[in-house]
């Protein structure tokens, strides 16, 4: 299963990394999913244009997939924040993100896994951040962040073609792969969940219209 979906971003090219952008950075799990796919079609084809099409395709789905958490989370405010994220969590991306929205969503948009990004997705959009200012932000970051990746590719790409023959890194990315899949389901379980027992608590409170 893992391989026919890796299989399946990768036949894919652009396309697989505009769908994998959007997931990964809306509701399902796939850490370093579209980083991967960049390099590795980067270094197949080595070419600058190419590179700079992988890094746009990725930037663009990551900018989609924050857009539908926006939608989302905008919504819900800080009341519906409070039943997607564990209370420590909640209080560190609260005070990072009030304190400076911009570099807080530069730095997860830019950093690695396991620092979070989609928990700062969420927070910009329940604390109200401009929509179209957060989306600016990542998109500038994810794109610096993806064109970096691929000019890494172009510089050792012969090296990470080896790399990639290798059974070692082959068994890491499979199980990276079921991680990703395994971790996505249950993403999608805990959104459905959690979701539905914020909709039930609005239902049941009255509404901020009317107590204005």
């Amino acid at each position: 299963m893992a391989q026919v979906l890796f299989a399946f971003f990768w036949k894919l090219g652009g396309i697989g990394l505009l769908l994998l952008g959007i997931l990964d950075s809306s509701f399902l799990f796939a850490p370093l999913g579209n980083d991967l796919l960049v390099v590795a079609m980067t270094a197949r084809h080595h070419s600058i244009p190419e590179m700079l099409y992988y890094a746009a395709m990725s930037t663009i789905g990551s900018v989609l997939g924050c857009l539908l958490v926006d939608l989302v989370m905008r919504k819900a405010g800080e009341a519906g924040l409070e039943k997607h994220l564990r209370r420590k969590r909640l209080e560190y991306v609260k005070k990072k993100v009030s304190q400076n929205a911009v570099w807080a969503l530069v730095l997860a948009s830019i950093a690695p896994p396991p620092f979070p990004f989609t928990p700062f997705i969420m927070a910009a959009a329940a604390l109200q951040y401009p929509r179209r200012h957060m989306l600016a932000v990542v998109g500038a970051a994810r794109m610096a962040r993806f064109t970096a990746l691929g000019v890494l590719a172009l510089l050792f790409g012969e090296r990470i073609l080896r790399w990639a023959q290798n059974d070692i890194v082959q068994e890491f990315l499979v199980g990276l792969i079921v991680v990703c899949t395994v971790g996505s389901v249950v993403s999608i379980y805990g959104w459905i969940r959690r979701s539905r027992t914020a909709a039930g608590s609005t239902r049941r409170q009255p509404s901020p219209a009317l107590k204005r």
